[in-house]
């Protein structure tokens, strides 16, 4: 199954953390064994994707919220290629961003991954929260795959399910 109601399962632990979300400095420390020196040629390929996240979910409506840890996992699908991460940026259900993640592009070695979490605790990004990715490379490569797991709950009900990054792409006609 997929979309937003990937699986339901019991969970152990309390699923506490600190009231925020990973610092962003820490990406870089956190990440450097799928982390790669960028590309020196120019970037020839890019898109973006966007990848709604639950924090906090309403059960019931003004009444009852169950909080969710988020982990953002970024893939990068080529086998060949790095990825040139250019932006990952954290946004609340009001659309104002909560936390950039880089404050220079990185590179992901191909078939690394990165990751952000935000704690349970941290219920900055609301019940409409969501990441923008940015990426790029410098030849034909594999789209990345980029997902976001949620996990939390409220009694003694504990929930996981994926929300799975859409590219952002414009519409319309001129």
């Amino acid at each position: 199954m997929r979309g937003a109601a990937l699986a339901l399962a019991l969970l152990g632990g309390s699923g506490a953390g600190a009231a925020a979300a990973e610092p962003a400095s820490s990406l870089e420390q956190n990440f450097a064994d799928s982390l790669t020196a960028l590309p020196a040629e120019p970037a020839t390929v890019s898109g973006a994707f966007y990848v709604p996240v639950y924090s906090s979910v309403a059960m019931t409506p003004g009444k009852i919220r169950a909080d969710f840890s988020v982990t953002l996992s970024v893939h990068n699908a080529s086998e060949t290629q790095p990825l040139i991460l250019k932006r990952i940026d954290y946004f609340d259900t009001a659309g104002a961003r909560v936390e950039a993640y880089l404050k220079q592009p990185v590179a992901v070695k191909p078939f690394g991954t990165i990751e952000i979490f935000i704690p349970v605790k941290d219920v900055r990004g609301g019940t409409g929260a969501n990441f923008v990715v940015a990426w790029a490379a410098t030849a034909e490569t594999a789209e990345p795959v980029v997902e976001a797991l949620m996990v939390g709950g409220i009694g003694s009900g504990h929930y996981a399910f994926i929300s799975q990054g859409r590219p952002i792409r414009l519409v319309g006609s001129k």
